[in-house]
């Protein structure tokens, strides 16, 4: 294991009907040891209620930098096809500000249409949005390199997606995580696709942290074999309950040589 195992949680903001709810939940994520805590960029939910409640992502960050003190927040991920690259990048540097240095930049093509057409977003094809992604990503390193005050660290840049012949071109050119959904034999496999445009692009692929969703303690150490050390527990609303996180956490420090601080 060349870099320690960090555990992260998703609060999804869907089925809260009130905001304390999300606050009380970050609050007890942080005391519980969690070194990551995300949410997601979605208008509505996913699951359950379709027109249930929910809140925006990137002003709910900003909150999440002036309450904690010591995790790394972030979108897991944010919409790329709906947010303008440039005033992505000025929130991105301005959360990290209120953070003191502790956003991870998510981003992702998007997939889910109602967040499109019910917000006046052109949804497209896969490829298009794909496309759009990479326009985006040049943009964004463009404008967070010309901004003043500079960020307060250089932002890690997580990539979510699994495509072997555009996104994970993005991940081995912009990526400092790379997020998927995956079992570990197409982990392996994906891996070694990863590693060759790492190549072509002149990155070392062993600087780029895998990440992948919690998969259970039973197979957790068969994920990490193939790679993967930042694993994300889902919790939605109203109760956000945290008891599968608690069982990572545990895990994590058994196999962890030391605590883990900070980006790994």
């Amino acid at each position: 294991m060349s870099r320690p195992v960090r555990i992260g949680v998703q609060l999804q903001p869907q089925h809260a009907p009130k905001y304390g709810l999300l606050r009380d939940a970050v609050l007890r994520a942080e005391d519980a040891g969690v070194d990551i805590v995300f949410n997601w960029d979605h208008f509505y939910p996913l699951t359950g209620d379709p027109d249930g409640a929910h809140f925006e992502c990137w002003t709910m960050l900003a909150a999440f930098a002036e309450q904690t003190e010591r995790v790394e927040i972030g979108a897991l991920v944010t919409g790329g096809g709906y947010r303008n690259p440039d005033l992505l990048a000025d929130m991105a540097r301005t959360v990290d500000h209120i953070s003191d240095g502790r956003l991870i930049l998510g981003i992702g093509a998007g997939w889910f249409e109602r967040d499109y057409t019910e917000y006046g977003y052109e949804f497209g094809t896969a490829g298009s949005r794909l496309a759009l992604l990479k326009q985006y990503m040049a943009r964004l390193q463009s404008r967070l390199a010309r901004l003043t005050p500079q960020p307060v660290r250089q932002i890690p840049i997580l990539i979510g997606g699994a495509g072997e012949k555009k996104t994970l071109r993005l991940v081995a050119e912009y990526g400092d995580i790379w997020h998927a959904f995956l079992a570990p034999e197409a982990l392996a496999h994906k891996n070694k696709v990863l590693a060759e445009h790492c190549a072509d692009v002149g990155t070392d692929e062993r600087d780029i942290e895998r990440s992948s969703q919690w998969p259970g303690l039973e197979k957790a150490r068969e994920y990490l074999d193939a790679g993967v050390t930042l694993f994300t527990v889902g919790t939605s609303g109203p109760d956000y309950d945290l008891s599968t996180v608690l069982e990572a956490i545990r895990w994590r420090d058994e196999v962890n040589p030391e605590p883990v601080r900070g980006l790994a």
